[in-house]
Protein backbone atom coordinates (compact mmCIF):
# COMPACT_ATOMS: atom_id res chain seq x y z
CA UNK A 1 0.00 0.00 0.00
CA UNK A 2 1.46 3.42 -0.93
CA UNK A 3 2.55 5.31 2.16
CA UNK A 4 1.17 8.81 2.55
CA UNK A 5 1.83 10.32 5.96
CA UNK A 6 -0.74 13.11 5.60
CA UNK A 7 -3.65 10.92 4.51
CA UNK A 8 -2.97 7.75 6.50
CA UNK A 9 -1.41 9.05 9.70
CA UNK A 10 -2.04 12.76 10.20
CA UNK A 11 -5.77 12.45 9.66
CA UNK A 12 -6.20 9.72 12.24
CA UNK A 13 -7.64 10.99 15.55
CA UNK A 14 -4.92 11.34 18.18
CA UNK A 15 -5.21 8.84 21.02
CA UNK A 16 -2.52 10.74 22.92
CA UNK A 17 -4.10 14.15 23.17
CA UNK A 18 -3.01 17.75 23.58
CA UNK A 19 -3.00 19.30 27.02
CA UNK A 20 -0.35 17.12 28.62
CA UNK A 21 2.40 18.78 30.64
CA UNK A 22 5.53 17.47 28.98
CA UNK A 23 8.30 20.03 28.39
CA UNK A 24 8.53 22.00 25.16
CA UNK A 25 11.04 20.30 22.86
CA UNK A 26 10.67 16.90 24.57
CA UNK A 27 11.02 13.89 22.28
CA UNK A 28 8.63 11.63 24.21
CA UNK A 29 5.17 13.06 23.27
CA UNK A 30 5.67 12.61 19.50
CA UNK A 31 6.70 9.01 20.21
CA UNK A 32 3.57 8.27 22.24
CA UNK A 33 1.31 10.02 19.74
CA UNK A 34 2.69 8.13 16.75
CA UNK A 35 2.70 4.73 18.47
CA UNK A 36 -0.95 5.17 19.48
CA UNK A 37 -1.89 6.33 15.99
CA UNK A 38 -0.59 3.03 14.63
CA UNK A 39 -3.60 1.31 16.23
CA UNK A 40 -6.58 0.50 14.05
CA UNK A 41 -9.43 2.89 14.89
CA UNK A 42 -11.72 0.04 15.90
CA UNK A 43 -9.23 -1.53 18.34
CA UNK A 44 -9.16 -0.72 22.04
CA UNK A 45 -5.85 -0.43 23.90
CA UNK A 46 -4.70 -0.81 27.48
CA UNK A 47 -1.63 1.32 28.22
CA UNK A 48 0.64 0.66 31.18
CA UNK A 49 3.04 3.47 31.98
CA UNK A 50 5.98 3.09 34.34
CA UNK A 51 6.63 6.00 36.68
CA UNK A 52 8.63 8.68 34.90
CA UNK A 53 8.36 11.93 32.96
CA UNK A 54 5.59 10.70 30.69
CA UNK A 55 3.45 9.29 33.49
CA UNK A 56 3.64 12.26 35.85
CA UNK A 57 3.00 14.72 33.01
CA UNK A 58 0.19 12.99 31.11
CA UNK A 59 -1.94 11.51 33.88
CA UNK A 60 -2.62 13.87 36.75
CA UNK A 61 -5.84 12.65 38.32
CA UNK A 62 -8.55 13.31 37.31
CA UNK A 63 -7.03 14.49 34.02
CA UNK A 64 -5.54 12.24 31.34
CA UNK A 65 -3.97 12.75 27.91
CA UNK A 66 -4.77 9.12 27.01
CA UNK A 67 -8.09 8.27 25.34
CA UNK A 68 -7.60 4.52 25.89
CA UNK A 69 -7.49 2.63 29.18
CA UNK A 70 -4.45 3.70 31.23
CA UNK A 71 -2.66 2.16 34.19
CA UNK A 72 0.02 3.98 36.13
CA UNK A 73 2.39 1.40 37.52
CA UNK A 74 5.57 1.60 39.57
CA UNK A 75 9.01 2.18 38.07
CA UNK A 76 9.92 -1.50 38.18
CA UNK A 77 6.71 -3.20 37.11
CA UNK A 78 5.28 -2.00 33.79
CA UNK A 79 6.08 -5.33 32.13
CA UNK A 80 4.56 -7.35 34.97
CA UNK A 81 1.47 -5.15 35.25
CA UNK A 82 0.63 -5.30 31.56
CA UNK A 83 1.33 -9.02 31.25
CA UNK A 84 -1.17 -9.59 34.07
CA UNK A 85 -3.79 -7.49 32.28
CA UNK A 86 -3.19 -9.41 29.05
CA UNK A 87 -3.59 -12.73 30.87
CA UNK A 88 -6.86 -11.56 32.49
CA UNK A 89 -8.16 -10.41 29.09
CA UNK A 90 -7.42 -13.81 27.53
CA UNK A 91 -9.21 -15.57 30.39
CA UNK A 92 -12.30 -13.38 30.06
CA UNK A 93 -12.35 -13.85 26.31
CA UNK A 94 -12.25 -17.66 26.69
CA UNK A 95 -15.15 -17.41 29.13
CA UNK A 96 -17.16 -15.44 26.59
CA UNK A 97 -17.38 -12.38 28.84
CA UNK A 98 -15.82 -10.07 26.22
CA UNK A 99 -15.42 -10.22 22.46
CA UNK A 100 -13.64 -7.00 21.53
CA UNK A 101 -10.06 -6.68 20.21
CA UNK A 102 -7.72 -5.13 22.75
CA UNK A 103 -4.03 -4.39 22.30
CA UNK A 104 -1.59 -4.03 25.18
CA UNK A 105 1.13 -1.35 25.11
CA UNK A 106 3.61 -0.48 27.84
CA UNK A 107 5.64 2.74 27.92
CA UNK A 108 8.70 3.32 30.06
CA UNK A 109 11.70 5.63 30.06
CA UNK A 110 15.22 4.27 30.08
CA UNK A 111 15.34 4.40 33.88
CA UNK A 112 12.24 2.24 34.12
CA UNK A 113 13.33 -0.01 31.25
CA UNK A 114 17.13 -0.34 30.98
CA UNK A 115 17.53 -0.39 34.76
CA UNK A 116 14.75 -0.64 37.34
CA UNK A 117 12.17 -2.38 35.14
CA UNK A 118 14.48 -4.72 33.24
CA UNK A 119 13.59 -7.79 35.32
CA UNK A 120 9.81 -7.52 34.84
CA UNK A 121 10.27 -6.59 31.16
CA UNK A 122 12.49 -9.62 30.55
CA UNK A 123 10.01 -11.86 32.36
CA UNK A 124 7.04 -10.62 30.34
CA UNK A 125 8.94 -11.10 27.08
CA UNK A 126 10.16 -14.59 28.04
CA UNK A 127 6.66 -15.71 29.02
CA UNK A 128 5.39 -14.77 25.58
CA UNK A 129 2.61 -12.30 26.41
CA UNK A 130 0.97 -10.67 23.41
CA UNK A 131 2.07 -7.12 24.20
CA UNK A 132 4.31 -4.28 23.03
CA UNK A 133 6.86 -2.62 25.28
CA UNK A 134 7.95 0.84 24.11
CA UNK A 135 11.03 2.40 25.70
CA UNK A 136 11.31 6.16 25.21
CA UNK A 137 15.03 6.53 25.75
CA UNK A 138 16.07 10.00 26.93
CA UNK A 139 19.39 8.82 28.29
CA UNK A 140 19.07 9.49 32.02
CA UNK A 141 16.67 9.70 34.99
CA UNK A 142 15.28 13.02 33.79
CA UNK A 143 12.17 13.12 35.98
CA UNK A 144 14.11 12.90 39.23
CA UNK A 145 16.99 15.29 38.54
CA UNK A 146 19.00 14.12 35.49
CA UNK A 147 20.91 11.27 37.14
CA UNK A 148 22.87 8.88 34.92
CA UNK A 149 21.30 5.59 33.82
CA UNK A 150 22.77 2.66 31.92
CA UNK A 151 21.39 4.34 28.78
CA UNK A 152 23.50 7.46 29.39
CA UNK A 153 26.31 7.66 26.81
CA UNK A 154 29.95 7.76 27.84
CA UNK A 155 31.32 11.18 28.89
CA UNK A 156 27.84 12.71 29.32
CA UNK A 157 27.54 15.26 32.12
CA UNK A 158 24.74 14.38 34.57
CA UNK A 159 24.09 15.23 38.23
CA UNK A 160 25.55 11.88 39.32
CA UNK A 161 28.32 11.79 36.71
CA UNK A 162 29.40 15.45 36.67
CA UNK A 163 32.11 16.44 34.23
CA UNK A 164 35.03 17.97 36.11
CA UNK A 165 38.82 17.99 36.37
CA UNK A 166 38.97 14.48 37.88
CA UNK A 167 36.20 12.60 36.10
CA UNK A 168 35.10 13.68 32.59
CA UNK A 169 31.42 12.74 32.90
CA UNK A 170 30.06 9.22 32.83
CA UNK A 171 32.90 6.74 32.39
CA UNK A 172 30.93 3.70 31.19
CA UNK A 173 29.55 2.99 27.71
CA UNK A 174 25.77 2.88 27.26
CA UNK A 175 23.91 -0.41 27.38
CA UNK A 176 22.64 -1.75 24.04
CA UNK A 177 19.15 -2.70 25.18
CA UNK A 178 17.79 -3.36 21.70
CA UNK A 179 20.24 -6.22 21.28
CA UNK A 180 19.50 -7.43 24.82
CA UNK A 181 15.84 -7.80 23.86
CA UNK A 182 16.78 -9.35 20.51
CA UNK A 183 18.55 -11.99 22.60
CA UNK A 184 15.14 -12.97 24.00
CA UNK A 185 14.30 -14.41 20.54
CA UNK A 186 11.20 -12.28 20.11
CA UNK A 187 9.24 -12.19 16.85
CA UNK A 188 9.81 -8.46 16.47
CA UNK A 189 12.31 -5.98 17.95
CA UNK A 190 13.07 -2.57 16.48
CA UNK A 191 15.01 0.61 17.10
CA UNK A 192 13.51 3.81 15.75
CA UNK A 193 13.14 7.57 16.25
CA UNK A 194 10.87 10.50 15.38
CA UNK A 195 12.62 11.29 12.09
CA UNK A 196 12.02 11.00 8.33
CA UNK A 197 8.42 12.29 8.59
CA UNK A 198 7.82 9.72 11.34
CA UNK A 199 7.44 7.03 8.67
CA UNK A 200 9.93 4.67 10.31
CA UNK A 201 8.39 5.08 13.78
CA UNK A 202 4.81 4.66 12.56
CA UNK A 203 5.49 1.57 10.46
CA UNK A 204 7.51 -0.14 13.19
CA UNK A 205 4.86 0.65 15.80
CA UNK A 206 2.24 -0.88 13.52
CA UNK A 207 4.34 -4.01 13.05
CA UNK A 208 5.00 -4.31 16.77
CA UNK A 209 1.34 -3.93 17.72
CA UNK A 210 0.03 -6.38 15.14
CA UNK A 211 2.76 -9.02 15.39
CA UNK A 212 1.47 -11.84 17.56
CA UNK A 213 3.47 -12.33 20.74
CA UNK A 214 5.84 -10.11 22.74
CA UNK A 215 7.48 -7.24 20.83
CA UNK A 216 9.79 -4.38 21.76
CA UNK A 217 10.44 -0.88 20.43
CA UNK A 218 13.40 1.24 21.53
CA UNK A 219 12.80 4.86 20.56
CA UNK A 220 15.25 7.68 21.18
CA UNK A 221 13.45 10.60 22.85
CA UNK A 222 15.75 13.61 23.39
CA UNK A 223 15.35 15.74 26.54
CA UNK A 224 16.06 19.49 26.26
CA UNK A 225 16.60 19.87 30.02
CA UNK A 226 18.96 16.93 30.41
CA UNK A 227 20.73 17.23 27.07
CA UNK A 228 20.88 21.02 26.97
CA UNK A 229 19.65 21.90 23.49
CA UNK A 230 17.21 24.66 22.42
CA UNK A 231 13.62 23.42 22.41
CA UNK A 232 13.20 24.09 18.70
CA UNK A 233 16.09 21.75 17.83
CA UNK A 234 14.31 18.46 18.63
CA UNK A 235 13.97 17.25 15.04
CA UNK A 236 17.52 18.38 14.21
CA UNK A 237 18.90 16.40 17.17
CA UNK A 238 16.94 13.34 15.99
CA UNK A 239 18.32 13.76 12.48
CA UNK A 240 21.92 14.08 13.69
CA UNK A 241 21.56 10.97 15.86
CA UNK A 242 20.62 8.96 12.76
CA UNK A 243 23.01 10.57 10.27
CA UNK A 244 26.02 10.02 12.58
CA UNK A 245 24.91 6.41 13.24
CA UNK A 246 24.74 7.12 16.96
CA UNK A 247 21.17 5.79 16.81
CA UNK A 248 20.82 3.38 13.88
CA UNK A 249 17.37 2.51 12.56
CA UNK A 250 16.94 -1.23 12.33
CA UNK A 251 14.65 -4.13 13.13
CA UNK A 252 15.12 -7.76 14.12
CA UNK A 253 12.40 -9.96 12.65
CA UNK A 254 12.43 -13.54 13.92
CA UNK A 255 16.12 -13.16 14.72
CA UNK A 256 17.13 -11.61 11.38
CA UNK A 257 18.66 -8.13 11.38
CA UNK A 258 17.58 -5.53 8.86
CA UNK A 259 18.99 -1.99 8.78
CA UNK A 260 16.30 0.41 7.59
CA UNK A 261 18.49 3.41 6.84
CA UNK A 262 22.15 3.75 5.89
CA UNK A 263 23.42 7.35 5.61
CA UNK A 264 24.87 8.14 2.21
CA UNK A 265 27.42 10.42 3.87
CA UNK A 266 27.86 9.36 7.49
CA UNK A 267 28.46 12.49 9.58
CA UNK A 268 31.20 12.71 12.23
CA UNK A 269 29.92 12.31 15.77
CA UNK A 270 30.89 15.92 16.61
CA UNK A 271 27.79 17.05 14.70
CA UNK A 272 25.57 15.20 17.20
CA UNK A 273 27.59 16.20 20.27
CA UNK A 274 28.06 19.92 19.60
CA UNK A 275 24.49 21.20 20.15
CA UNK A 276 24.22 19.48 23.54
CA UNK A 277 25.48 21.11 26.74
CA UNK A 278 26.00 17.72 28.39
CA UNK A 279 28.97 17.20 26.01
CA UNK A 280 30.41 20.72 25.91
CA UNK A 281 33.41 19.78 28.07
CA UNK A 282 34.51 17.39 25.32
CA UNK A 283 35.30 20.36 23.08
CA UNK A 284 37.68 22.07 25.51
CA UNK A 285 41.38 22.06 24.56
CA UNK A 286 43.02 18.83 25.67
CA UNK A 287 39.80 16.81 25.60
CA UNK A 288 39.96 15.81 21.95
CA UNK A 289 40.61 12.23 23.03
CA UNK A 290 37.05 11.99 24.35
CA UNK A 291 35.57 12.75 20.95
CA UNK A 292 37.95 10.24 19.36
CA UNK A 293 36.91 7.55 21.85
CA UNK A 294 33.23 8.34 21.32
CA UNK A 295 33.69 8.10 17.54
CA UNK A 296 35.45 4.74 17.86
CA UNK A 297 32.57 3.35 19.93
CA UNK A 298 29.96 4.56 17.41
CA UNK A 299 31.94 3.15 14.48
CA UNK A 300 32.43 -0.18 16.24
CA UNK A 301 28.74 -0.62 17.01
CA UNK A 302 27.72 0.45 13.50
CA UNK A 303 30.09 -2.10 11.97
CA UNK A 304 28.77 -4.82 14.28
CA UNK A 305 25.26 -4.02 13.07
CA UNK A 306 26.34 -4.14 9.42
CA UNK A 307 27.96 -7.52 10.07
CA UNK A 308 24.81 -8.88 11.72
CA UNK A 309 22.71 -7.82 8.73
CA UNK A 310 25.19 -9.37 6.28
CA UNK A 311 25.20 -12.59 8.33
CA UNK A 312 21.42 -12.86 7.97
Amino acid sequence: MPYNVKEIVANKPSRFTAGHRMCAGCGAPPVARMVMRALKPEDHAVVANATGCMEVSTFIYPYSAWTDSFIHTAFESAGATLSGVEAAYNSMKKQGKINNTTKFIAFGGDGGTYDIGLQSLSGAMERGHDMVYVCYDNGAYMNTGIQRSSATPRFADTTTSPAGTVIPGKMQSRKDLTKVLAGHHLPYVAQTIGYMNFKDLYEKAEKAIYTEGPTFLNVMAPCPRGWGYPTDMLMQINKLAVETCYWPLYEVIDGKYKINYKPTNKLPIEEFLKPQKRFRHMFKPGNEWMIEEFQKEVDKRWQELLDLEERD
